[in-house]
């Protein structure tokens, strides 16, 4: 069966939804800059109060390497996400300093525990070509995907389907919408 991950958790509210409809994994972003960014101090707290059967992956893009080997080891997430221009050389690196497994967007996946397929600019809702898709190894989807293309997105057979802004309102993870879209993956 087709995995769910609720990615760009920022509040209590938000873990407090995700424990109700218990998606498999879930996602803290600290990629810099972005809209849905958090602190370590924040993931930390979040991950206390989190079900213990949800996976916390934390997501980064071009954070230094230290920075992802000290978040890793923090006990804030379970699962690393690369969503930026780390290449093989990077993930090699993560693994001598810790055992988290590694998604990797894009390309330079070789080395990485799964890949993930998403849009360039991840976040805004936005589908890609899906035909671009390599199977080669357990893979995410991502980017765009929501009530009205799940179903196409479920006939590639994904690993996990990774959900973000198709599951909020004003910017905000919405309860009626994870609980909709869970419902759907699962049906």
């Amino acid at each position: 069966m087709t995995k769910i991950k609720i990615c760009g958790l920022r509040r209590m509210e938000d873990i407090l939804i995700v424990n109700k409809y218990k998606p498999d994994y879930i996602g803290f972003i600290f990629a810099h800059n972005k809209t849905r960014t958090i602190s370590l101090n924040d993931a930390l707290m979040f991950k206390e109060k989190l079900d213990n059967d949800i996976i916390a992956v934390g997501v980064f893009k071009d954070n230094d390497i230290n920075e992802v080997i000290n978040i890793a080891n923090s006990n804030a997430i379970d699962m690393i996400q690369l969503h930026g221009n780390e290449d093989s050389n990077f993930i090699l690196e993560l693994k001598k300093h810790t055992k988290l497994p590694i998604i990797k967007a894009y390309s330079n996946y070789e080395y990485a525990d799964y890949a993930l397929f998403d849009n360039v600019d991840p976040g805004k809702g936005m589908t890609f070509d899906w035909a671009t898709i390599k199977k080669d190894k357990p893979f995410f989807l991502a980017g765009g995907i929501d009530l009205n293309n799940i179903d196409e997105a479920k006939k590639l057979n994904p690993y996990c389907i990774d959900l973000s802004s198709s599951v909020e309102v004003n910017g905000f993870k919405d309860e009626e919408k994870i609980k909709e879209i869970i419902r759907k993956v699962r049906s």
